[in-house]
């Protein structure tokens, strides 16, 4: 069972917070896969990472820039409607947006990072929850403070 991290991004956008994640996530020598909704949505994340201004470089790739093997953050739209889902740079930890849900099979770590103020999102992130804790996964809920991350739950 994949341990998973709820990210209540309170004080930034997925497009500010996620690159701190993944730089922290490459540091400890993983490899990670980044859901979206849709193609434009891979884009903007795209652009993000490159423009991040800490971590200063994120290597990172998408199916346009094509080489997933060599890729340590690759960037993709969400499964299809069987949820299935494939890590062609072989990632351990997955990163959800845009309430995505994706199967976890083949992940040690799977992080869904959610808008708090759209009341719609937290409402959908508390639903995931549930399904999540429900199926016997383990869960922790982050939310953004003035220094960074606590942990609530």
């Amino acid at each position: 069972m994949a341990e998973i991290g709820f990210y209540h991004l309170t004080r930034s956008s997925a497009e500010q917070a996620l690159p701190r994640l993944l730089g922290l996530t490459l540091e400890a020598g993983h490899r990670a896969l980044v859901l979206c909704r849709d193609q434009a949505r891979v884009q903007q994340i795209d652009e993000a990472l490159w423009q991040a201004p800490e971590p200063s470089w994120l290597p990172h790739g998408t199916a346009k820039i094509g080489h997933a093997a060599l890729q340590p953050i690759w960037i993709a739209p969400a499964p299809g409607a069987d949820g299935v889902v494939e890590a062609p740079n072989k990632a351990s930890y997955l990163f959800l947006l845009d309430g995505v849900a994706a199967g976890l099979d083949g992940f040690e770590r799977a992080f869904d990072l959610f808008d708090g103020a759209d009341e719609q999102s937290v409402a959908a992130a508390r639903q995931r929850w549930s399904a999540l804790k429900a199926a016997g996964h383990r869960l922790a809920y982050w939310r953004q403070d003035s220094k960074g991350w606590s942990r609530a739950g």
